[in-house]
């Protein structure tokens, strides 16, 4: 993994980059917007290979849980991983999969819940206008 400083990074070369992502196909111009939004944001930038692996402890600091959760989630077989010995190891793609899995998943169900108190009301609504 190799860490980007970005703290040199200046304005005018933010609206280049900018500038450059909106004449580029969709998939670059969603990447160079995300390192755009990160640098503005004061974050540092890793490039990471995808085949390079972590162990569980710093997939869980990663995923922002404790290690004994992250070890449910490797059994249940919801996070694929290896052995390397006795220790595990996860594939940093397979924990970025995971991550947008559970992102996804979570903003569907804040948008069930949206809708289901939206529906909730408007039946208290009309139930309070018969009577």
């Amino acid at each position: 993994m190799q860490t980007i400083e970005t703290s040199r990074i200046t304005p005018d070369q933010l609206a280049a980059l900018d500038a450059y992502a909106a004449t580029a196909d969709s998939e670059i111009r969603a990447a160079l917007h995300q390192i755009i939004a990160c640098v503005r944001g004061g974050a540092k930038l890793a490039v990471i290979g995808c085949d390079e692996s972590v162990p569980p402890s710093e997939a869980a600091q990663r995923l922002g849980m404790s290690r004994t959760h992250l070890y449910k989630l490797l059994d249940r077989g919801e996070i694929p991983f290896f052995r390397v010995g006795r220790d595990r190891r996860i594939r940093l793609q397979d924990l970025l999969d995971f991550d947008a899995r559970r992102r996804r998943d979570r903003h569907e169900l804040a948008e069930r819940f949206a809708g289901q108190s939206q529906t909730h009301a408007g039946a208290v609504d009309e139930i309070a206008d018969v009577l």
